[in-house]
């Protein structure tokens, strides 16, 4: 899988931690020094056309049509992508870029899959998150997205906001719905450090999150959406049958992947991740020196930071993200993958889980997986878990 990190944004949403800037002048030198990345780690996924291509960010939708026609030429040519249709190729975009030119343009790319950040369609909401679009353009831009023939369409919604009440959640979720999207990913509102959100909570301007309130509005969530022929195939997401994001399944399944641009993570499928340095400027100045594998292993800490998984890493890691999931774990996939002592632990560790409601086993025993109780305490059911 291939993912490309877009690390600029319109202005900044208050409750957001991922790299970005709201400052362009480095992004001709960014997208340069994303295609010499491309073109010297290539080597780092198999030869084999990728599953699937994603743009995320920061904001991709403001890239022009010859920034987006030089980043996929330079993967059409560096052989990661056959041009097949068969591979999904997601672009985030935000409302307020999807005006009718810019929706044509990105039909007349290879994109096939749009994901949307609506986040929320109140008014009260998006003013406060800081949102860079409003309600109409919220749902206009799904409108309008359908209307030019994305049949392959994904939108963020979020619950739990301060603003956010039952009554205002209730009428997202049936928007939502009444707008025929066939995928929609929902996030409980964080408050992260170091945002303008974390900062109006610890000084006191904002109350903090309330949890009951995300535990009602999930479970609402989980309602609304499985009524409406929803599957929940993982703890925030859910799809329209054959509506699955391939490309975030490869995440939860442990499929390697390769991740471009300042802030990317990277993982070889086995025992190691990559980070690259979250800085633009420094990515953007480096990376015209770096020619070779050799030159940019050679950079080391000037790029990438890195870590290798130890094997108690990798189960606890696999216990996590398979519990996330609507397959669950299979012992037998458990014990093959870590030997049989593991899967005696996990199924021995789990028991209590098994009693209180929140695990269950699917005949004939084998496979875990959590009940509708135990969505909601997920972490805690894995943590136990963990070696």
């Amino acid at each position: 899988m291939l993912y490309l990190h877009i690390p600029f944004c319109k202005q900044a949403c208050s409750y957001c931690n991922f790299h970005f800037s709201t400052n362009l002048k480095q992004r001709t030198g960014v997208i340069d020094a994303l295609v010499r990345e491309l073109e010297v780690r290539r080597t780092e996924l198999p030869a084999e056309t990728v599953p699937s291509i994603y743009l995320g960010g920061g904001t991709p939708s403001l890239l022009r049509a010859d920034e987006l026609d030089k980043l996929f030429d330079t993967i059409r040519q560096a052989e990661y992508w056959d041009g097949s249709a068969e591979t999904e190729i997601t672009l985030e975009a935000n409302p307020d870029d999807l005006d009718a030119e810019t929706i044509a343009m990105l039909a007349n790319r290879p994109v096939n899959r749009l994901s949307i950040g609506i986040q929320s369609f109140d008014e009260a909401d998006l003013r406060f998150m800081n949102r860079a679009h409003n309600a109409v353009e919220a749902r206009s831009a799904v409108e309008k997205v359908v209307a030019a023939g994305f049949d392959n369409l994904s939108i963020d919604l979020i619950y739990g906001a301060q603003t956010t009440s039952d009554a205002t959640w209730a009428e997202n979720l049936r928007i939502a719905t009444d707008l025929g999207v066939n995928h929609i990913a929902s996030y409980a509102l964080t408050v992260e450090p170091k945002t303008a959100l974390g900062h109006r909570v610890a000084t006191g301007a904002v109350p903090d999150t309330d949890d009951d309130k995300f535990a009602r509005q999930f479970d609402m969530l989980i309602e609304h959406l499985e009524g409406a022929g929803f599957e929940h195939y993982e703890i925030s997401n859910f799809a329209r049958p054959g509506h699955r994001s391939r490309h975030n399944s490869g995440y939860w399944t442990g499929q390697p992947y390769l991740g471009v641009g300042p802030g990317a993570h990277s993982f070889n499928g086995s025992d190691r991740r990559r980070w690259n340095v979250a800085n633009n400027a420094a990515y953007a100045r480096v990376w015209p020196d770096i020619h070779s594998t050799e030159d940019y292993e050679g950079a080391g800490p000037l790029l990438y930071g890195e870590e290798v998984l130890t094997e108690r890493d990798r189960y606890n890691e696999f216990v996590m993200t398979g519990l996330r999931r609507s397959e669950g774990i299979d012992l037998q996939d458990l014990a093959d993958r870590f030997g049989q002592e593991r899967a005696d632990h996990f199924a021995r560790e789990v028991a209590r889980h098994l009693t209180a409601g929140t695990l269950r086993q699917v005949p004939p025993g084998a496979i875990f997986r959590l009940t509708r109780d135990g969505l909601a305490v997920a972490d805690g059911v894995a943590a136990d878990a963990f070696l």
